[in-house]
Formats: C-alpha cells, structure tokens, sequence
C-alpha cells in the first residue's frame, strides 16, 4: 500500500501529522528508583530532630508569649476561667498539631515537601485536575513522578471521575489552594509582627512608665534588622536556629514546672475536659469569642508542615512529642498557675512569671526565639511563593539560591521588601498584641481548613482509605477548626479583616495571572501550525536556510507554534537547524538532572527540526548561567547518537531513544525518537531522503552552532476582546497587563545575551 492510500484510509492529512510529529514518547523511562526515606540511625535521627526545632517548631514555640493575654483581653473575672482556658489550650495543642499534623498530615508530603502545593501537586498526579493540560504520559515515568494504581470500581476512582468531570470543580480546587497560599503569606507579615512586638514588650516590665511608641520602636528596628538580613539565607545563622530553640523550650519547661510548685498545682486538674464544659457554660458568649485568643497556642502548625522539606517525618515526631509538646503544655500551666494567684498580671502574664534572677537571660533569649520563629515563616513564604511561580500561578520574580546544600533555602528580593513594608505597617498601625492576634487567628485557621479539605481528597485518592476512616477524620477535624472559625468571625472588626484583605490582593493577583497564563496557553494550542504545511514547503521551508542554530521558545510540547509561521512568512531567511524549546513545570518537587532534556526530530532529516522539552519541579531553581543552553546541545547531540545507532536494528528489536520502552511491531521505521517516521515517507517533500552519518549530522550541527545562535521568543499581547464585561477588561487590559510589565523575562530567566535575542511580537483575544 502506498504512502497515499495510507492517509486516505487512516484519516486523510490528520492521521500524516500524527505520524509526522507524534508525542513524545518514554524517552526519560529510567530504573524506578523512587525517592523514599532513608532509614537512619538512632544516633542521627537525634541529631536531625535536633536540627528541626530551630527550623520547625520556632513558631509554634513562641505562642506563649501571647496567648493568654489574648485569650483575656478584658481581664480575668473569675478564677476558674484560667483551668477552663487551659484545658481548651490542652486539648487544642493534642488534638491538632500532636494528632492531625504530626502524625497525620506530615505524612502526606510530596517526597518530603510539604504545604499546600505540595498536596495540590500530589492531586494533579493522581487525578487530571491541572488546569493547564501540558502533561504528558512520558512525565509519569520521571522516578520522582510517584503515584499509586487506582482500581476502576473503587470509591477513589468514583472520586477521581467526580474531580475530572467539570473544569468547575478543578478551578474551585485550584482556587482552594490559592486561599490557603494566599494565607500563609498572610503568616509571613503576622508572624514577625506579634512574635517581636510579644518579645519587645518584656522592655516594660521593670519600666512600667515606658510608652508603648518605645516598644514599637524596638519592634521596628528588629524586624527592619531581621528582613535586611534574608539575602545572607538562613544557611549563614542556621546553625544557631536549634540551639537557641532547644533552650528556650528548656526554659519555658522548668519555668512552668517552677510556677505549678510555687503558686498553684491544683491547675493540673485542667486535664479533665470537663471544665472546658463549665468554661463555655459560665462565659457564654465571651468564652465562645476568647477561642480567638486560645487558638493562637497552634498558630506556627500550618507553619511546621511548610518547612517540612529538610527533615524526615520521623525526625519531626520525635522532636514534637519528646521537647516540644510536654515543655508547651508546662509553659501553659506554669503561667495558668501563676495568674491564679496574680490575676492582674494577665497583659504580660509570660514576663511576670518568670523568676527575677533569670529575667533579663530570658529576655534575650525569648527576643532571639522570636527571630527565629519570623525566619522560619519568612522562609515558609519564599518557599510557597516559588511553588505557586513554578505552576504559573504567580508572576515570574527573581529567585536567588542562598545555600549549596539545601535546595530549598531560597530568597525572593521582592517580596522579602513586600513582606517588610507590610509587617511594619501592621506593627506601627496596630501597636498592640491583641489586635494583631486576631488578625493572626483568621489566617491560621482558615490555612487549617484548607489543609482539611485538601486532606479529605489525599486519604481517598492517594492513601484510598476507607470512607469511614475518611469521615472520621473530616468530622473531627471540622468540628474543631469551624468551631474556631467561627469565633474568629467575631473578631473581623477588631483587627480580624487585614489578613482576608492581604490574602483578597494576593488572591486576586494570583488568579488573574493564572488566567492569563491560561488562556496564552490555549491560543498556542489552537493555534499551532500543520505539520503538512511544513512539509510542503520543503527542505528549505521556502526560505533561504543560513548557518547557525534558532532556539524557537514556546509552550508547546508538541505540535509547531504559531510564532514560526510569524518567521516563515516574515523574514527571508531561516537557520540551517531550527529547536523548538519548551519549558515546563510538572507537579513533581524535582526532576533528577539526568531526565530533564527530552530531545526528538520533527519531520525527515533533511529538515533539520528538532524538538526539546525541558521539564523542571516546583522546587527546582533556573541558575542564571550558561548550563541550560550547555545541556541543550549535550541532550540534542545525544539523540543524534543514539538515533544513529537504532537505525540498523530491526522492528522487534527498535527503541525509543533515551527510553526502554519498545515500539509496536506492526509499523516499521527508519528513524528512531519520539519524532518516529515511516520509512516510505523519506521521500516526501525532498525525492529522496538525505543519509547523514553521524558523524557527519553532529559536524554540521557544531559548525551550525559555531556560526552563532539566535533564541527567539514571543513577545505576546494579551488583550481582552472588543464586547468583554468590564470586569474581564480591567482583569485583562489594565492588571495582567501591569503584571506582565513588571514580572521578569524569560530571556532574564535563561541568561539570553541581548545581541542573541530576537523577540517576535503577537496579539490574542480573549
């Protein structure tokens, strides 16, 4: 049957370009070699819980600089209120951080990266719930790409089925994660502001007469201090982070166990939860409304499964229920016992309790434990801020690695500035603990809530727990963070509205963008050009083919983009080799050096077209230096060597370059790579096709490169169509296109020497 018949039968000219430039196939297939926690020794799973509390836990360790005061911002009108206050921090601190997060929600990391994209990113493996469909099946054999079977009738599959169905529900999943993303920035501008406004305000105890202006100063220029350092990365200091943490949580121990001996033992009765009951019962309202104050004694959770990317599950457990937990719930008591005797002391409750030989030590060091806590949720929103940037949900900003060692230590210049203009806003505006821990409060628990319902999804469709177990977990977890939730809404007009305005600004920053993302990515689809049309143009593609090598940029992984067809039409002349390069994010935290470059051929020899996919994880970083392009080249002459060695095989014995995977025995070929040709179309277009050696193919490529290298992208315009609603023009015309303005160029991102840059300009309609 000839090449003719062939079409006609299969499809006409749709089925030639499938043939032509099919989807790249399981180039990157490698040993599955899935990135699992190591087993330690004893010795050093010590060591690295150690290490975790100055990363970890600094948040959560400082709530008792405030907890109480904003739990009684009134005062304490009886007694019994402390035990019943207590018993709520007792049971909150179990219930949540000890039970949900420590031992529950760390474990659903993302090889060891945790927070809110990270848990997004394990949905979008196990479900198609991307909003941008760029995935392919070749992904799924990255050894980082991990995800489990599904079996056609289960209760996860239903549930997976439900999610795909409507694009509804994957933008309302998306916008879910968005919120919570949005949160925890919210925590990197609160954080700071209570902990070192808490710290500071120790100044006042041996001066009462001192004015509060005092103490925000010094709150000011501590944290002006703290976010002028972030470029230095915490690699510098870090290794004073678990010492000083370690002590203070020794501290605030035996200051507890000090102040139940010396004032009152009988606060241990608040174990009982029954005087949670006659809390609520005697205070009614009041006590309903204080749960505000009280959930600060978990603020910094939400903060613990963010960082969790240097440390392994079982080091954080062991650090949590060994130090952490008892020497909070004997902080929380030592102060409960000491403010049944001193009542009036309820303002600054944790400085009053502690004994005068050791007060101005404790000072210092509490002030230092506050730094530290402000480092850990800083770095918390570097990190998630580059996680939201890498699945296009963020606007592309500058991102400097500070560490060698630690991947994940990161800083981002415009947002540190950001976070300190807001922080010291807060701080001056607000001059007081009470009004920033409401704020506070709203961000922590909405954060929490999304971490449930995103829970709910990872037990049914990753773990594919029981729908009992399920329902278990989500009552419990809801009852809670919704009884907290409520009470917080109490608090919007007190200070509780500038986290939901913070996180509306940040939300709508961050959706717009993605849409905008969006929409350039489906008019590159829609618009892609025929691979026949290519083919009739020849050899030359009509043009005169001069030395030298064009990087064509796109975001398409398959197909020719709309931009050539700009240069086709356009310009007299086109390079002798032309590479269509696409960069992606996968939802994986890292793609392994080794499969990052898929490389394949677009149409016969002799048009020297080729194809190359860069794929990167959330996690992984573009150095500004000559890597990328060094490794482009050493991708692409690999795949001329290994095209060149399959060539004589036979058909039960051809590969897919760069992959193991075998391919069908019904079809022959003549060339190998996921841009796979049929022997009798060699000589379409060009008569008879052009048999390079390889050695000859990889000489003309270098001498291509030698002559020089143009990278040319698309300068594209997005605008919104004539008719749009207002709201769409002024998403579109006026806020993306500010955001496009003043994010970072790709040709910044890849390091493009200006005089090898050729911006191609386009306009889209949306």
């Amino acid at each position: 049957m000839d090449l003719t018949e062939e079409i006609k039968n299969e499809g006409g000219i749709w089925a030639l370009e499938q043939k032509i430039d099919q989807p790249m196939d399981e180039e990157a297939g490698r040993l599955k070699n899935m990135y699992r926690e190591k087993k330690s020794s004893f010795i050093l799973l010590l060591r690295l819980a150690f290490q975790s509390l100055g990363v970890v836990y600094g948040d959560l360790g400082t709530s008792p600089l405030y907890v109480f005061y904003n739990t009684f911002p009134k005062g304490i009108d009886d007694t019994e209120d402390i035990i019943g206050a207590l018993s709520l921090i007792i049971y909150s601190l179990t219930l949540v951080p000890l039970i949900k997060y420590v031992f529950i929600v760390c474990r659903a990391n993302d090889n060891g990266q945790g927070g809110t994209f990270a848990l997004y990113s394990l949905l979008c493996r196990h479900a198609k719930v991307n909003t941008i469909p760029n995935q392919h099946r070749t992904d799924e054999e990255l050894t980082t790409y991990s995800r489990n079977t599904i079996h056609k009738h289960s209760f996860a599959a239903k549930t997976k089925r439900w999610l795909e169905a409507h694009v509804f529900r994957k933008n309302a999943l998306l916008l879910l994660v968005l919120v919570g993303t949005c949160m925890v920035i919210g925590d990197g501008i609160l954080t700071p502001a209570i902990s070192v406004l808490s710290a500071s305000g120790g100044i006042k105890i041996d001066h009462p007469r001192m004015s509060n202006d005092i103490v925000v100063l010094v709150s000011v220029i501590i944290l002006l201090g703290l976010f002028s350092l972030q470029h230095y990365g915490p690699d510098k200091v870090g290794w004073l982070f678990a010492p000083i943490v370690l002590l203070w949580f020794l501290l605030i121990g035996g200051i507890g166990i000090f102040n139940i001996c010396k004032h009152d033992k009988g606060v241990l009765r608040a174990f009982s939860p029954v005087y949670i009951f006659h809390y609520f019962k005697r205070r009614g309202k009041n006590g309903w409304t204080s749960l505000g104050g009280i959930m600060l004694s978990i603020t910094g959770t939400e903060a613990l499964f963010a960082d969790l990317a240097h440390f392994p599950v079982s080091a954080i457990q062991l650090a949590f229920t060994v130090v952490v937990f008892p020497c909070l719930l004997l902080a929380y008591c030592g102060q409960a016992a000491y403010l049944m005797k001193n009542t009036q002391h309820v303002s600054d409750a944790f400085y009053r309790s502690i004994p005068d030989g050791i007060y101005w030590p404790m000072f210092v060091i509490a002030t230092l434990a506050a730094i530290v806590a402000s480092q850990a949720t800083i770095s918390a929103t570097f990190s998630i801020i580059k996680q939201a940037n890498a699945l296009g949900c963020f606007p592309r900003v500058k991102v400097v690695h500070t560490s060698k060692k630690f991947l994940g230590q990161i800083y981002v210049p415009d947002i540190n500035w950001i976070l300190m203009v807001l922080c010291i806003v807060v701080t001056v505006g607000f001059k007081n603990q009470s009004q920033i821990g409401n704020a506070y409060g709203t961000a922590v628990v909405v954060v929490m809530l999304v971490t449930t319902f995103l829970m709910i999804l990872i037990l049914l469709l990753v773990w594919r727990c029981h729908w009992i177990l399920v329902f278990i977990f989500a009552a419990l977890s809801l009852i809670v963070e919704c009884t907290y939730f409520s009470a917080v809404l109490f608090k919007i007009n007190q200070g509780g509205w500038v986290p939901l305005v913070i996180a509306g600004i940040f939300l709508l920053i961050m959706y717009i963008w993605h849409y905008g993302t969006l929409k350039r990515y489906e008019f590159e689809m829609h618009s892609k050009i025929s691979m026949a049309w290519i083919l009739g143009l020849g050899p030359s593609l009509g043009l005169v083919r001069v030395p030298g090598i064009g990087l064509v940029y796109t975001e398409l992984a398959s197909g020719v983009p709309h931009i050539f067809s700009h240069l086709v039409t356009n310009l007299p002349a086109i390079h002798s080799v032309v590479v269509f390069v696409c960069v992606k994010y996968l939802p994986v935290y890292t793609v392994p050096e080794d499969e990052r470059f898929l490389v394949k051929r677009i149409g016969p020899k002799n048009f020297h077209i080729f194809r190359c996919v860069a794929r990167y994880g959330y996690k992984d970083l573009h150095k500004k230096d000559d890597e990328f392009e060094k490794k482009l080249f050493d991708n692409l002459f690999l795949f001329i060597r290994l095209e060149s060695m399959m060539e004589g095989c036979s058909d039960s014995d051809e590969y897919s370059v760069l992959s193991g995977a075998r391919l069908p025995e019904n079809d022959t070929f003549s060339s190998v790579g996921d841009g796979i040709l049929p022997e009798n179309l060699a000589g379409m277009s060009s008569g008879k096709a052009t048999s390079h050696t390889e050695a000859d193919e990889t000489e003309f490529l270098m001498s291509c490169r030698a002559a020089g290298v143009v990278h040319i992208m698309g300068n594209t315009v997005v605008t919104a169509r004539r008719g749009s609603r207002f709201y769409k023009r002024i998403s579109i015309d006026y806020i993306y296109a500010f955001l496009r303005k003043i994010c970072r160029e790709h040709s910044v991102i890849f390091n493009v020497p200006h005089e090898t840059l050729l911006n191609v300009g386009q306009v889209f309609y949306v």
